[in-house]
């Protein structure tokens, strides 16, 4: 279990050893509490949060749920480093509330896509409220996702289909992107009021 209910000690900030006071525990989930300012919703205290230990092929599962035309994501094999931000190396499997989030116009930026490089085969995806079941399976550089019982994307980072993928990405001439094959696993904060809970990870 990486998170229990009870404590957020498997996880901190992305580069600091402490969690923003918007991320809560609220019902036994991980949420992250937001506010709105001149129209838009933001976390005051908030940034990604990473697992403390790093992973390299794992087994790794979760619920979410978002709120109304929000936005997260889940990131893995992410580095520190000189980097700013979890996104600059982590690979991402998207969450979003399809019916009304502007990103949902768009091939490969809806939730379980490996965004903005490979859509879902088809969407399985519950509306905002309701909590979706995913998993991300990682072996020798090969992945899969897996939404609500199906799996949606599968892909291996660095064979053809990868580097056709990547090419036609924003994330095509990122230094650090994809860079790694393990690291820690990473929790969104996009600004939108999200939850997470059952988070549990298997070493493989």
């Amino acid at each position: 279990m990486l998170f229990d209910g009870k404590s957020m000690d498997k996880f901190r900030n992305f580069k600091k050893e402490t969690i923003g006071k918007s991320w809560v525990i609220e019902d036994e989930t991980i949420h992250l509490k937001t506010i709105k300012e001149n129209g838009k919703s933001k976390a005051e205290d908030g940034g990604d949060i990473i697992t403390t230990d790093q992973y390299k092929d794992f087994d790794f599962k979760l619920e979410w749920k978002i709120g109304n035309c929000g936005n997260s994501g889940i990131f893995f094999n992410v580095h520190e480093g000189d980097f700013g931000v979890s996104f600059e190396t982590g690979v991402e499997m998207q969450i979003l509330d399809n019916t009304c989030h502007p990103d949902a116009r768009y091939p490969q930026h809806r939730a379980g896509d490996l965004y903005d490089m490979k859509e879902c085969t088809f969407s399985t995806v519950k509306p905002a409220g309701e909590w979706n079941k995913i998993r991300i399976l990682s072996i020798d550089g090969s992945y899969e996702f897996w939404q609500n019982g199906y799996k949606v994307v599968e892909f291996t980072i660095g064979d053809e289909e990868w580097n056709k993928m990547l090419k036609n990405s924003k994330f095509f001439d990122w230094k650090g992107f994809a860079k790694y094959d393990s690291g820690h696993i990473a929790l969104q904060d996009h600004s939108d009021p999200v939850w997470f809970r059952n988070i549990k990870i298997k070493k493989l």
